[in-house]
């Protein structure tokens, strides 16, 4: 039963706040819906994290009320992600291939349009799918109106009329080439920029039950624009609310769990600790601390954090997924700088100063360092690799400029700091690191001033990478200030007065 659709219908001059036409609802997303829910199961505290000693008797709660405080902890999760994640977006959800799922999902799905082509097949044709499909496209269509749509609504009512279709239909005079074309048309007219080439395409499918199949499969495209349409709409507003939002759920929660903030307190008690023993052994000590630099000692504490076997603080477990990232791009970055810095103390002054040279062997360690942090990659593997692409590199670029080659023992010298830029017995490691520490802190402490602080040495090579994880860092850690500032400063007072107290 083949048929081509007519041109499309023109557009209707919309303004600028209908979905999807101001670029926001793109098709790129950062954030899969699968990854979402995976942070948010992750993020859920564990009832059961450690065998500390109880401080006080459980109050008994019904399963009701742990299942109620269970729900508001996900949609907090969710509130969350949507305002600190800046380009959070929903993903098409991908079953995995072969899983029992997807194959039951297919199954079903092939026996339906099956069905819906022997109904296209018979004489005459039956259109009881069909309508049935018309009537989901219209609820489609529809939904994704706003408010001062009239005209297109009545059009799609109009058009889309089912109770005249069933009557066209009994009559033998329901044409649906005119109706996927009034439907391509109104797609056309409410799909966001980036769908306007899934559309057209639509337009040269001429089966009716392949192009059923894939209008359905652009408008699920649309849904997942006007969806992200949406979230990009309400950030602003649930920005403003969030922060009590989420204090008032955290605290609905924890209220029905025995212990509530033992690992908050431990966490920054082991802070203070560690402050205090710095503080000891230094020639100008004070003998007291503040409470807001035990509070950033605390936070970039979590970016050197042990997450196999230790319990992660219960303010900041929202974020634990986002903070191991960081920790990996903190190994990361440590390691780059270190074999940027051998490489520039084990050459020529020439060669250390070119910069295109530098940026050049930049990228290639970065991308020979991709994955090195993970239990995936070997560390010590991978700077093996690194420690003779750098030297062949090195290698190539002397001999195209003239210079004097690499001796057999500098070479291997050079391979031998690479290998071992990660080992305990390495000076450099230690030194990069506690300067890449040094400076997050002290991007923390200055984060309501309106310079940078200044960049400690050696670090001038990976300057822009390290700081935009400041920015993403500092970003992250004042949100989770805000939200739980009370908790801190109730904690902290206990800490500090029990520490002046000491004799």
């Amino acid at each position: 039963m083949p048929f081509e659709p007519d041109k499309s219908q023109p557009k209707e001059e919309s303004s600028s706040d209908e979905p999807g036409r101001d670029g926001r609802g793109g098709t790129t997303a950062d954030v899969s819906e699968e990854s979402v829910r995976k942070r948010i199961r992750q993020s859920t505290p564990s009832p059961h994290r450690g065998n500390t000693p109880q401080a006080s008797p459980p109050r008994f709660v019904s399963v009701e009320e742990l299942m109620d405080a269970a729900k508001g902890v996900t949609n907090m999760a969710l509130a969350h992600e949507i305002v600190v994640n800046g380009g959070f977006q929903i993903k098409p959800m991908e079953l995995p291939q072969g899983s029992l799922e997807r194959t039951v999902r297919d199954i079903v799905h092939k026996a339906f349009w099956d069905s819906l082509e022997a109904q296209f097949g018979e004489e005459p044709p039956v259109y009881d799918h069909a309508i049935i499909l018309l009537g989901e496209i219209k609820e489609a269509l529809i939904s994704f109106l706003l408010p001062g749509h009239t005209r297109l609504r009545d059009q799609i009512n109009e058009v889309l009329d089912l109770d005249l279709i069933k009557q066209e239909a009994e009559n033998r005079a329901l044409d649906i080439p005119k109706l996927a074309n009034f439907t391509i048309g109104m797609m056309g007219t409410l799909c966001a920029p980036a769908r306007d080439e899934e559309v057209k395409k639509l337009r040269d499918i001429k089966e009716p039950v392949p192009l059923f199949r894939a209008i359905f499969s652009v408008l699920d495209l649309m849904k997942l624009d006007m969806a992200n349409f949406a979230i990009s709409s309400i950030r602003p507003h649930l920005m403003q609310q969030s922060v009590e939002y989420e204090r008032k759920k955290f605290q609905d929660f924890f209220e029905k769990q025995p212990n509530s903030l033992e690992f908050v307190t431990c966490w920054l008690q082991e802070s203070a600790d560690d402050l205090l023993a710095k503080d000891a052994a230094s020639a100008a000590s004070s003998g007291s601390l503040c409470p807001i630099s035990v509070l950033n000692h605390a936070y970039i504490r979590l970016l050197t954090w042990d997450h196999e076997r230790k319990p992660f603080p219960e303010t900041v477990v929202m974020d634990q997924i986002r903070f191991q990232e960081m920790k990996l791009e903190v190994t990361q970055l440590t390691l780059l700088g270190t074999l940027l810095l051998v490489l520039q103390n084990s050459t020529s002054p020439g060669l250390s100063s070119h910069a295109a040279f530098m940026d050049r062997m930049k990228g290639l360690i970065r991308v020979l360092l991709e994955g090195v942090g993970t239990p995936s990659v070997n560390t010590e593997e991978a700077l093996a690799a690194a420690s003779e692409k750098i030297c062949l590199e090195v290698s190539g670029y002397l001999s195209q400029h003239g210079a004097t080659p690499f001796t057999t023992e500098r070479e291997e010298s050079l391979k031998g700091q690479i290998r071992t830029a990660s080992s305990p017995s390495n000076q450099i490691y230690p030194l990069i690191d506690s300067r890449i520490q040094t400076y997050l802190l002290n991007y923390l402490s200055a984060a309501n001033q309106r310079s940078a602080p200044v960049l400690p040495g050696g670090l001038s090579q990976i300057q822009k990478e390290l700081e935009e994880m400041a920015v993403k860092f500092v970003r992250l850690v004042n949100y989770n200030k805000m939200v739980f500032s009370p908790q801190y400063d109730l904690i902290l007072s206990r800490i500090l007065n029990k520490q002046e107290a000491r004799p």
